[in-house]
């Protein structure tokens, strides 16, 4: 934590958490299909104010060769509780680190934020492999 103009502590501004990320080999690299995986206690830290936020994380991906294995993903989502980030930095970072890890031929990352203030925000960002069709 750091202090702010104000003089109140805020966490300081995610710099990285060590991607924990395990893929596994997936098991019909032929085929082309969808996996859709939720998490609903997604936590975070607003890095301005020093509050938390709370919001669900969407991961929509079409694999290549390798599949992300659950476990490993939920500890590198637990790695932000405490990090102070803004909503629009955090989706793009967990694209970007999964996209690292298995590579898939498609990705999309949606993150929905609880209401702060009486607004709510989702912000939505795509991967897409170049030079091949996502249809196999």
């Amino acid at each position: 934590m750091t202090p702010d103009a104000d003089g109140h502590n805020v966490p300081t501004l995610m710099t990285t958490c060590v991607p924990l990320l395990e893929v596994f080999a997936n098991p019909h690299p032929r085929r082309t299909y969808t996996i859709t995986i939720e998490a609903p206690e997604f936590t975070s830290v607003c890095p301005k104010t020093g509050q938390p936020d709370f919001g669900t994380i969407l991961i929509t991906y079409i694999p290549d060769k390798t599949c992300i294995e659950l476990k490993s993903l939920k500890l590198y989502l637990q790695q932000y509780r405490m990090v102070g980030v803004f909503y629009e930095d955090i989706t793009n970072k967990i694209l970007s680190d999964l996209v690292a890890a298995c590579s898939p031929r498609w990705m999309r990352v949606e993150s929905r934020w609880r209401p702060r203030g009486g607004i709510t925000t989702t912000v939505i960002v795509e991967h897409k492999k170049t030079g091949r069709s996502i249809r196999g």
